[in-house]
């Protein structure tokens, strides 16, 4: 039984030495920004997301490799925004969701008939790699990172009414108006 146990180590042992490619142990997180993962936008609005990524290891640089999002309806989906940083050991990144320099995480632009109320809702995930330094700048690639994931949902707004104010100031001034006509000379009402 002793020399069972010993094959049994030493087969472990070679296993994890024969497959350096094998997940590393030092994770790294993900979040999105808004931390809830909920976004929603108006039919014809382009919404998107956020993050923020930190490297979890004491010695060995992150590089993200991938990003993949669960299907879209009723919406064109745009991964453009992810810029794929590489984080020294130990570094954190945020990134706010922002249209005008196209930054952030992912987006979506709803199609203009999208349903009122309808939501799209799925898994962000991001696939990365470890390195023994920068990997831009000569170093070794060491093992892939365990894929992260987070949630998220984008929603349709509903399309805003015209305030009640507003229309109320309407008939106001074309009540006067009518009233005016009719008390005009040269008018019998």
């Amino acid at each position: 039984m002793n020399a069972r146990a010993g094959l049994s180590g030493v087969i472990v042992l070679a296993g994890l030495l024969l497959c350096p490619n094998a997940a590393h142990a030092a994770p790294f997180t993900f979040s999105l920004l808004p931390v809830s993962g909920e976004i929603s936008g108006l039919p014809g609005s382009t919404i998107g997301w956020g993050y923020t990524l930190s490297n979890d290891s004491a010695t060995d640089w992150l590089m993200l490799t991938g990003l993949s999002a669960d299907q879209f309806v009723n919406a064109i989906p745009d991964s453009s925004p992810f810029d794929f940083p590489i984080l020294a050991p130990g570094e954190a990144h945020t990134v706010a969701y922002d249209v005008p320099t196209v930054s952030g995480l992912f987006q979506l632009t709803w199609d203009a008939l999208a349903p009122e109320g309808f939501t799209n809702a799925g898994l962000f995930v991001l696939s990365a790699e470890f390195w023994d330094a920068n990997p831009l700048a000569g170093g070794s690639f060491l093992a892939f990172a365990d894929d992260q994931s987070a949630a998220y949902s984008a929603s349709v707004a509903p399309v805003p009414e015209p305030g009640t104010l507003l229309l109320t100031a309407t008939a106001i001034g074309l009540g006067a108006a009518l009233r005016r006509r009719r008390r005009a000379p040269g008018c019998y009402a």
